[in-house]
């Protein structure tokens, strides 16, 4: 990896964190999810894993941020072409949209997930 290389990564990165900021900073759970647990029940309706929502939630954002990472990677890789850019942007706008169902969780509605419907 060259210096441009390195320098357009740090720029990107930079430039997300201040949107973010700017943006309130971490998504917040909202008030009334705070306290609750997800509870995974299997078909016998045995309990089979309960987690604090906000450890859910933890986890949920944790999966946005590597898929933006994963996009900025893919937007700024050397070697793929326009259109192979495009195709994989596809995927990821897809995998948006199915974490979309979690929109709940979020205190402040813009910082939910978006698919083909809008941007994120």
């Amino acid at each position: 990896m060259d210096s441009t290389e390195i320098y357009e990564l740090v720029y990107d990165a930079v430039k997300q964190a201040l949107a973010d900021e700017n943006a309130g900073g971490q998504a917040r759970i909202s008030r009334r999810m705070e306290d609750g647990e997800l509870i995974f029940r299997d078909g016998t309706g045995k309990d089979v894993k309960v987690m604090p929502m906000a450890s859910a939630f933890k986890k949920i954002t944790s999966v946005r941020e590597k898929l933006r990472m994963i996009e900025q990677r893919i937007n700024n890789h050397p070697s793929l072409s326009t259109t192979e850019k495009a195709e994989l942007q596809v995927y990821l706008t897809r995998s948006y949209g199915s974490l979309t169902s979690f929109n709940f969780l979020f205190r402040n509605a813009n910082e939910g997930f978006k698919g083909t419907g809008g941007s994120r």
